[in-house]
């Protein structure tokens, strides 16, 4: 990456930083119209949620100079917002909690801090909640906040068109596969609504926070046979092994439907993919080049014994 790329990229961090704490109120004085600054709300919100913490812990847990967070609870106890209560096991240490009128104070700030988001959203175009949300979560989850595992559910209305624009913008991106191949994932998708047999038939989405990370299908080709279709896991889904308990969830239902084989076409190319069907147990049985989706390819057929 080049220096100035470099540099206008974080010039654009530092521009949204910018945006963000003063639409939120962060620079002014007070926050909310309170008399508390954001360092204090945040001390306050932690005494709020947890049972009498020793200021050591939330220091820790927001990353407050001891110094600061000293001066931060002698105003607290000066206000008659908090008690305090030598640990038994280091007198040094001090329990801390919260008064009647502490939490007042806290009931208050945090009433003025739901109304004002409830504002903000109210104020979004159709649709622009969700986006924001989704892009809040995304932000987290790139800069180091945990992963929450991805949940695997039925599909919703809604869904399969995310599964059709999905697969034609990541298989676009990191493959160069042309609206061919988006054609294809349509014809799936159009044919599983309108043929779906709920006794022998599956589709699982994944969604991790809301947001939709994966898809599999597992429809049926024969009476003995089924075929796996569509398996997808988004790069926001990567990393916890989703691939496979996908494909596993596919293998399950198929033993329990009473399939003797599962069947699937995919391309050389598709490296993590063959991988998770080889770890599955899938075998390779058959390979064909052809030309496709924009691309010279190399199809293989995979199937795995039940």
């Amino acid at each position: 990456m080049s220096q100035p790329d470099s540099d206008a990229q974080v010039s654009a961090v530092r521009a949204f930083n910018r945006f963000y704490t003063r639409r939120l109120g962060v620079l002014d004085q007070q926050l909310l119209k309170s008399p508390f600054s954001l360092s204090e709300a945040r001390v306050l919100y932690e005494l709020a949620q947890r049972d009498n913490p020793a200021a050591k812990e939330i220091g820790t847990e927001l990353g407050l100079d001891p110094g600061y967070l000293s001066r931060i609870i002698q105003k607290f106890d000066e206000d008659g917002l908090i008690t305090r209560k030598a640990q038994p096991s280091d007198r040094r240490q001090y329990q801390l909690g919260l008064t009647a009128k502490g939490r007042q104070a806290f009931a208050r700030l945090e009433r003025s801090s739901h109304d004002d988001v409830s504002a903000m959203l109210a104020a979004l175009p159709p649709g622009g909640v969700a986006r924001l949300i989704e892009a809040m979560g995304a932000i987290e989850r790139l800069l180091g906040a945990p992963p929450a595992p991805a949940i695997l559910r039925d599909p919703r209305p809604g869904d399969m068109g995310w599964v059709v624009q999905s697969h034609g913008e990541l298989y676009a991106r990191e493959y160069g596969f042309d609206a061919s191949f988006e054609a294809l994932v349509a014809e799936i998708a159009a044919k599983f609504l309108a043929a779906f047999d709920a006794s022998r038939e599956r589709c699982w989405i994944a969604d991790i926070d809301g947001a939709r990370v994966g898809s599999v299908f597992l429809v049926r080709q024969t009476d003995d046979v089924a075929k796996l279709r569509l398996l997808l896991v988004d790069p926001a889904g990567r990393g916890q092994g989703l691939g496979r308990r996908l494909v596993g969830e596919c293998v399950s239902f198929a033993r329990a439907c009473g399939y003797r084989k599962i069947t699937l076409w995919t391309q050389s190319i598709l490296l993590a993919a063959r991988k998770i069907y080889r770890d599955a147990g899938f075998v390779l049985v058959a390979t064909e080049p052809h030309r496709g989706f924009g691309q010279s390819l190399i199809g293989e057929t995979w199937e795995l014994e039940l």
